[in-house]
């Protein structure tokens, strides 16, 4: 075959618009069921530091390490690494606790993955 013979018999695809049709059957139909005895690991985050290991062979016990917060603010609640709320820390029944004080949307938990 040569060029020209490709040119002619070559034109161009042609679609139909796309049209929102809602969720699908499959969508409408999911079972949560199958899904909730998944474990995940949740973590509470007070905050982060970033030190030489100098000073982290140095730590004994009674050393303070200064975090990248202030007191008082929220700590960070991750499940499976991902952030999702932010929260305070509780007591209940003389154990800590961690009430939500902001659940973040799925929507924003998409932005932050860009």
């Amino acid at each position: 075959m040569n060029a020209k013979t490709n040119e002619s018999t070559a034109r161009a695809a042609e679609f139909s618009d796309l049209q929102d049709q809602g969720p699908s059957d499959s969508v409408r139909d999911v079972n949560l069921e199958v899904i909730l005895d998944v474990p995940v690991t949740l973590s509470m985050e007070v905050g982060r530091t970033r030190i030489p290991i100098r000073n982290l062979l140095q730590l004994n016990q009674g050393s303070v390490v200064e975090l990248d917060r202030a007191a008082g603010e929220p700590l960070d609640v991750f499940v499976n690494g991902t952030l999702v709320a932010h929260g305070e820390v509780v007591v209940v029944n003389d154990k800590f606790g961690i009430r939500l004080t902001d659940v973040i949307s799925p929507a924003e938990r998409i932005k932050k993955l860009k």
